[in-house]
C-alpha cells in the first residue's frame, strides 16, 4: 500500500455509523450529488457519517460489504473544498470497519486523485475476477487496495477442518470423562447397597437368632 495522506486535523469532527435519524441529513447530501436516494435510503446502514460538536453532518461515505471484499461507493460531502481532510477521517475509520469485517480488498470506482495517493490502484483483468457481481455493472473504472493477505480457499478448508477435527476429539474427551465419573458413581452407589444390604441380612438373622 502508498503512504497514506495524513488528513487535515479536524478535531471538532467524529465518524460513526449512520442511523436512521441520519436520513434526512443523508438524504440531502446525496441529492445534492445526484445520486439514487431511493435505492441508498433503504441501505443507509452501509454509511460511515461526519458529524461535527453540534451533531450537523458534514459528509458521508458508503462501504458495501460482500464476502471478503467491500466496495466504497456515494460519497457525499457539504463542502468539497474540505473534501480530502473528510476524505482522510472517513478513510481511518472504515480501515477500522473493514478489518473487523475481515475484508481483504476494498474497491471503488471514485476519480478524485485523493484514493489514487492513499494506495488505491487501477485493477488488472485478472484482478477483476474477484470483483463480486452485486457491486455492481458501472463500466467506471474499478480501483482497489489491498489490506490484507488472502487465505485460499483450501487452506482456509484445511483448517476449519482440523478445528472441527480437534473439536470432536474434545466433545470425545469430555464425553469419556463423564462415562468415568459416572461409572465411580455407580460403582460406590452399587457398593453402598450391597453393604446395607448385608447390614439388613446380619440384622435380620440376629433378630431370627434372638427368638
Amino acid at each position: 500500500m502508498k503512504t497514506m495522506i495524513s488528513p487535515v486535523s479536524t478535531p471538532a469532527l467524529q465518524v460513526r455509523r449512520a442511523t436512521v435519524d441520519d436520513l434526512p441529513r443523508l438524504i440531502e447530501l446525496w441529492q445534492q450529488e445526484n445520486l439514487p436516494c431511493a435505492d441508498l435510503e433503504g441501505r443507509f446502514k452501509e454509511f460511515q457519517v461526519l458529524e461535527n460538536g453540534t451533531g450537523h453532518i458534514a459528509g458521508a461515505v458508503g462501504l458495501q460489504v460482500s464476502g471478503q471484499e467491500g466496495r466504497l461507493h456515494s460519497e457525499a460531502f457539504e463542502d468539497f473544498g474540505q473534501a480530502d481532510a473528510l476524505r482522510g477521517l472517513v478513510w481511518d475509520r472504515i480501515q477500522t470497519v473493514a478489518r473487523n469485517h475481515g475484508l481483504v480488498r476494498v474497491w471503488a470506482q471514485f476519480t478524485s486523485p485523493y484514493w489514487r495517493a492513499i494506495g488505491f490502484d487501477y485493477a488488472s483483468n485478472e484482478l477483476l475476477t474477484k470483483l463480486p457481481n452485486n457491486f455492481g455493472a458501472d463500466r467506471t473504472p474499478w480501483m482497489c487496495v489491498k489490506l490484507r493477505e488472502e487465505v485460499p480457499a483450501v487452506a482456509s478448508l484445511d483448517k476449519e477442518f482440523a478445528m472441527f477435527r480437534e473439536t470432536q476429539k474434545e466433545e470425545r474427551e469430555k464425553i469419556m470423562r463423564q462415562a468415568r465419573i459416572m461409572k465411580m458413581v455407580a460403582g460406590v452407589v452399587a457398593t453402598l447397597v450391597l453393604i446395607l444390604i448385608i447390614a439388613w441380612v446380619v440384622m435380620f438373622l440376629k433378630v431370627q437368632r434372638a427368638r
